[in-house]
């Protein structure tokens, strides 16, 4: 088998900013989720909600043992180990390096990048905390109201929002 270092080497440079961009924005979002997550233990857990704006912004500690909105909390564990940890954090790692070593577009890696982190720090929950997910963030206006969040949540959304927003553009021209 025979490699050809130079082809490596010259590969790796001309990826530099999609490596740096997937790196930085996945690390930043996991690192923004587990402090925010480790705050909302420090002052939230076993405390009243804290209200802001009019109600706008609730804060207020959950756990989640389920995916999203609860999605599987009754599932048996053995189905839940597989479907909500090992193949998420497969399909992670997998479109990660996709995303450093394959897209030709920066948007989609820097979309894909905010998917992945704030998966990939949900994904840090249920492995240290017994399969559990720390949401404390809901936001609203009266009777319209999300459900209770984490900063993880909103990095998806953020991407899959924008996401699907540039894959429209792009569909147009």
């Amino acid at each position: 088998m025979n490699i050809n270092l130079f082809n490596i080497k010259s590969n790796l440079k001309s990826r530099a900013k999609f490596i740096v961009f997937a790196l930085l924005l996945c690390g930043s979002n996991i690192l923004l989720d587990r402090i925010s997550k480790n705050l909302a233990v420090r002052f939230l857990q076993g405390q009243k909600p804290l209200v802001f704006f009019n109600d706008l912004l609730v804060l207020i500690y959950a756990e989640n043992s389920g995916a999203f909105l609860s999605l599987g909390a009754s599932w048996p564990q053995a189905l839940k180990f597989a479907v909500l940890l090992v193949l998420p954090i497969i399909i992670c790692f997998v479109v990660l390096l996709w995303l450093m070593f394959k897209e030709e577009r920066l948007w989609r890696v820097i979309t894909g990048s905010c998917i992945i982190g704030g998966g990939l720090s949900n994904l840090t929950d249920r492995l240290v905390n017994n399969f559990y997910v720390i949401d404390f963030i809901n936001l609203g206006i009266g009777k319209f109201r999300t459900g209770i969040l984490n900063i993880a949540d909103i990095s998806v959304t953020f991407g899959v929002i924008v996401l699907l927003i540039m894959e429209r553009r792009v569909k147009c021209k």
